[in-house]
């Protein structure tokens, strides 16, 4: 063999050994890059903990588990995480009483539900959600930290967040705001914020859409019950805002939304500027209705009955909505005297929603007494049977009526006539009878006081 051909053999040694080198080189590198650098330490822990944490045994489980963490990549094994984060909820509620081991142990607690949310980012939104919760079950005592917390991760999950964290977070809020650590403008921000997420939520199933709903009714009771913010609070603030955004259909329906759930807070021009600009900006059932309720605020019937009933007949509308608005345009009716709009606008409610027929009969109630009608003695007085029918069919609808309809059945059956009143009218008790009254009718039966 000459010297070029060992030359030759020698470079495809070394280039074979290379090779064998980088090979085991790769190996080394994709094993150390999934189980870390003491790759047979991480497998071992993670199979020792594993093993525990099906048996339920959780004090080995632990034990193995902080070896795993503290070998293996952080990344290495969801379960890792999920189970640890319920390890340390265990460890936590054990060492109640151990207020410095408990907050390092809470600290590690939201430690792993950030790193599952980092390493793993598909699953992001659950991993803070659960945060969340943990944030409310386990940090006490601190209603800043507490608040902190909530607002993290609704700002980072949005409308995916729990729905029970913004009830939460607005309680914290209102807590912080009556010691002194929030302004009532921070308590406004965060319920504007946690009801504009609520209403962009998404809603898969008509459960999920009535849960949302829901939440943001208890928001809303939160925020009122709180009296955070009177009317001219609200005002001021909202002021300067509407003067340099009255084209921003998401700020003006706010604004009236705000105005709307605040007591007497509909009689002020802000109120009267927003309505109007929302009405322009996007003409649709919610706008026509808020114009009605400036209106009415105002007391113009004319103008608030017209936009009730534009409100009403809009195809967008539900029958639920439909029925909550007729029935309130009767009682508006009935306050202002116009009987028999407020009688057909009740009847419109049941018709609509049967679930709305106690308070709308027991309205219809009182429209019926109310009323005055002309002719003989009987006809003057029949319209009383009307009312105590509909009085009885109010209680029938609903128990909780009860009292207040016998209350007004009382009232009402002192004006029926004596028998031998009716009896020179040829009327009897028990026999059928047609009351036509100022645009209303109805038919009813006699009765008479013995």
């Amino acid at each position: 063999m000459n010297n070029n051909e060992n030359i030759a053999d020698m470079k495809k040694i070394v280039v074979a050994l290379m090779t064998t080198v980088l090979v085991f080189a790769g190996f080394r590198a994709s094993a150390q890059g999934k189980w870390g650098a003491d790759s047979a330490n991480c497998i071992k822990y993670l199979s020792f903990y594993d093993d525990s944490y099906k048996a339920k045994d959780y004090d080995n489980a632990t034990v193995n588990w902080r070896k795993a963490y503290a070998t293996c990549p952080h990344g290495v094994r969801q379960t890792m995480l999920t189970n640890g984060t319920e390890l340390m909820r265990k460890l936590i509620n054990k060492n109640r009483n151990n207020a410095t081991y408990r907050e390092s142990l809470i600290d590690s607690l939201m430690t792993l539900h950030e790193e599952r949310a980092k390493f793993f980012p598909k699953y992001s939104v659950s991993a803070l959600n659960n945060k969340g919760v943990d944030i409310v079950n386990y940090i006490t005592g601190d209603d800043k930290a507490l608040f902190d917390g909530l607002n993290d991760v609704i700002s980072r999950n949005g409308v995916n967040t729990r729905t029970s964290l913004f009830i939460q977070d607005m309680n914290v809020a209102i807590e912080l705001y009556k010691k002194g650590l929030l302004s009532a403008e921070d308590v406004i921000n965060t319920y504007e914020r946690n009801v504009e997420f609520l209403d962009k939520a998404p809603a898969n199933t008509p459960a999920v859409a009535e849960q949302n709903q829901k939440v943001k009714t208890d928001l809303e009771s939160l925020f009122i019950t709180s009296k955070v913010a009177e009317c001219n609070d609200l005002i001021a603030l909202f002021t300067p805002r509407y003067e340099t955004g009255s084209d921003d259909l998401s700020l003006v329906t706010n604004i009236v939304k705000m105005l709307s759930i605040t007591e007497d807070c509909q009689d002020n021009d802000l109120f009267l500027n927003a309505v109007t600009s929302m009405y322009k900006l996007d003409p649709s059932y919610n706008s026509a209705y808020y114009l009605y309720r400036l209106n009415a605020s105002r007391n113009n019937i004319d103008e608030a009955l017209k936009y009730i009933e534009e409100a009403i007949a809009y195809e967008t509308s539900d029958a639920a909505t439909d029925a909550n608005y007729s029935f309130e345009a009767a009682a508006f009716c009935f306050k202002n005297g116009r009987l028999a709009k407020a009688y057909n606008y009740a009847n419109n409610a049941v018709s609509l929603d049967a679930g709305m027929a106690g308070k709308a009969y027991f309205l219809m109630g009182q429209i019926w007494g109310a009323t005055s009608c002309g002719g003989d003695e009987i006809e003057k007085r029949a319209h009383y049977w009307v009312a105590v029918d509909f009085l009885n069919k109010a209680k029938a609808a609903d128990a909780s009526l009860t009292e207040d309809a016998n209350r007004a059945i009382g009232s009402y059956s002192i004006y029926f006539p004596e028998t031998a009143e009716a009896f020179m009218y040829n009327v009897t008790d028990g026999q059928a009878y047609r009351v036509v009254c100022n645009g209303m009718s109805a038919s009813t039966t006699v009765r008479t006081r013995k």
